[in-house]
């Protein structure tokens, strides 16, 4: 933590929007708000989740803070320095890298695994002969649990799970402070996930990682996350640490949500009442006006439909923005 000035996080972000003009014809365009004023913070070393239904946001938010997108408003901060210029931006990129969400479509088909995982290390210029470069390729393999005979094959001899693997030795070669996964189990059979998401825990232990852990399955979140945030049509609705979601959810969407996670004791199972939200998701493009949640929450109120509610602390590390909260809990 020393080398962060004041004990600040590692990635501070602060009112994020990214807005896509879509075009509607006859020379007229629409801004879609995929992101919109979103802010949170990720301590070195810790893994924050984020969660939600697909649509709400996610991934843009990921993409946004690797600035793959460039964002349309807002500040991104690494160590306490504000990313603003393009030396600013590269020199993040040495140190923060992701981990995509299909391991079939993020791998080239004609390159092998060693120039896969070797592209980092080429375009950084972090080796400086070809020796060093192959060792460090291997010392990469080892790290996700590939053999040394794999480096000379493709990604199509691979399985998912393998492939995926390949995709994390690829991130780890920059040697980075932080990586967004997004949804990197989401693709994989079952049996496979528990595998990926133990090595993500070794590798964060062993190499000292932060994680922004993007999933829409509660289960996985829960069991890599240290915080969690929910996000709902481009807004984040809430966030605290995540026994405390679980266990004492605010805002009625992670109600929702946790609500229909499945419980293996089938008498607890029986007891708990699925919260079943009535209405489709609105379309990003004509949002509703207010609280976007509001069009498909039982305790909605005129209050909801005329302004955001302010996304606020409610107790200790425990934010929410919620209009109706004392009708809700």
């Amino acid at each position: 933590m020393s080398e962060i000035k004041n004990n600040a996080p590692l990635i501070e972000v602060k009112d994020l929007k990214q807005y896509f003009n879509i075009n509607m014809g006859m020379f007229r365009t629409k801004p879609l708000k995929a992101v919109d004023g979103v802010s949170f913070h990720i301590n070195k070393g810790e893994t924050l989740g984020l969660v939600g239904e697909s649509g709400c946001g996610k991934t843009t938010v990921g993409r946004t803070l690797l600035h793959l997108y460039k964002p349309t408003a807002g500040e991104i901060y690494y160590k306490g320095k504000l990313l603003k210029s393009k030396e600013d931006i590269n020199e993040f990129r040495k140190k923060a890298t992701m981990v995509f969400q299909d391991p079939y479509s993020s791998l080239n088909p004609r390159m092998t695994v060693a120039d896969i995982i070797g592209e980092p290390l080429d375009i950084q210029k972090l080796t400086s002969s070809a020796k060093e470069r192959e060792e460090r390729i291997l010392e990469l393999m080892g790290h996700v649990g590939l053999n040394s005979e794999h480096a000379a094959r493709y990604a199509h001899e691979f399985s998912g799970g393998q492939r995926q693997r390949i995709g994390i030795a690829r991130a780890l070669a920059v040697n980075p402070d932080f990586i967004v996964c997004d949804e990197p189990v989401s693709a994989l059979d079952v049996s496979i996930q528990a595998q990926v998401i133990n090595m993500f825990a070794e590798l964060q232990e062993k190499l000292g990682l932060t994680y922004l852990f993007i999933a829409h399955d509660l289960l996985v979140i829960r069991h890599v996350s240290d915080r969690i945030a929910v996000m709902y049509l481009g807004k984040m609705v809430e966030l605290a640490d995540a026994d405390e979601i679980y266990n004492h959810p605010l805002h009625p969407y992670s109600k929702s949500l946790l609500s229909a996670v499945p419980v293996p004791d089938p008498k607890i199972a029986r007891a708990n009442k699925r919260i079943v939200l009535t209405g489709d998701i609105p379309s990003p493009l004509n949002a509703p006006s207010g609280c976007p949640f509001r069009t498909r929450c039982p305790y909605a109120s005129e209050q909801c439909a005329q302004e955001m509610p302010e996304f606020r602390e409610v107790s200790k590390g425990h934010f929410v923005a919620c209009h109706n909260l004392d009708k809700v809990n």
